[in-house]
């Protein structure tokens, strides 16, 4: 089977690939090892996680260190331009490598069929997310309420998050919209081992609060909390669902592109006072 064939499947299947295309290598005479077999301009490397690597950019080093930058990309889901030593060395320019990364959408996972998870669905899906809404009330959860949704599941948090927490990484993001102990903390305490890149809880502060000494019963460490982003959203007032959906979504792009902790908004989680304001900018009950 061909390299771009190879990408054909892949793309049609929806599951990660990349490939990684020489677009320049500088002159023999500046090579570090010039006896070295030459590097042919567009040569090129599909790599593919769990399968072996197909095709060469004409060396093994070169290969393997493209190949796990590959895999990396595929993670971030980010194309880039790399440059290494003929055999692969760091903090070379001999050779310049384009990775291209064709990763699938990636998934937000919405505990609670609630007002705000119809909001959050579809401000999910303009930014290209592939959202599951999942709760374990049949008379909620279902179709007719969330159509923007690609999936609506019936089912308890922990175990839907035993069957698809494995496959979340960090370009992924989980938000739990219920204020019920019975549904929240199984689906924080489950969503806490995964890779996910982004674990959201709504409430106020109070509600918080409350879960967090919850979550501390059941075992989970201050370390662990850290990574839970509650009151979810960025502190921007909102007060409708759609306004809370675009809070939380910019705060999962604030921290998935690093600004998270230098933004002159920050998020809800850390400020204190009122979570609402009114129209006047007071603060409203929390």
């Amino acid at each position: 089977m061909s390299l771009y064939e190879t990408v054909r499947d892949a793309l049609r299947a929806e599951d990660p690939v990349a490939m990684a295309t020489v677009v320049e290598v500088v002159p023999r005479e500046e090579w570090e090892f010039p006896d070295d077999p030459g590097v042919a301009l567009g040569a090129k490397l599909v790599v593919r996680p769990g399968h072996p690597r197909q095709g060469s950019l004409g060396h093994e080093g070169l290969d393997t260190v493209v190949a796990r930058d590959a895999l990396g990309a595929l993670e971030s889901g980010l194309s880039d331009t790399r440059h290494y030593g003929r055999r692969g060395q760091a903090r070379r320019r001999e050779v310049s490598v384009f990775v291209e990364a064709f990763a699938p959408p990636p998934q937000m996972v919405i505990f609670g069929a609630v007002d705000f998870t119809a909001a959050l669905a579809k401000v999910a899906k303009i930014l290209g997310y592939r959202v599951t809404v999942c709760d374990a009330r049949p008379v909620f959860a279902t179709p007719a309420r969330f159509p923007m949704a690609d999936e609506v599941v019936v089912d308890w948090p922990d175990r839907h998050l035993a069957k698809v927490g494995p496959d979340l990484g960090p370009r992924d993001a989980v938000c739990v919209l219920t204020h019920d102990p019975k549904f929240d903390v199984p689906a924080i305490v489950a969503a806490l081992p995964t890779r996910v890149g982004y674990l959201g809880a709504m409430g106020s502060r109070r509600t918080n609060a409350d879960r967090l000494a919850r979550l501390k019963e059941a075992g989970v460490d201050e370390a662990a909390l850290e990574r839970l982003m509650a009151p979810v959203g960025l502190d921007i007032g909102a007060r409708t669902p759609e306004e809370t959906a675009i809070s939380i979504c910019a705060e999962i792009i604030a921290l998935r592109v690093g600004s998270g902790s230098r933004s002159e908004v920050p998020s809800l989680r850390d400020r204190g006072g009122p979570i609402h304001r009114d129209g006047r900018g007071e603060p409203g009950p929390d």
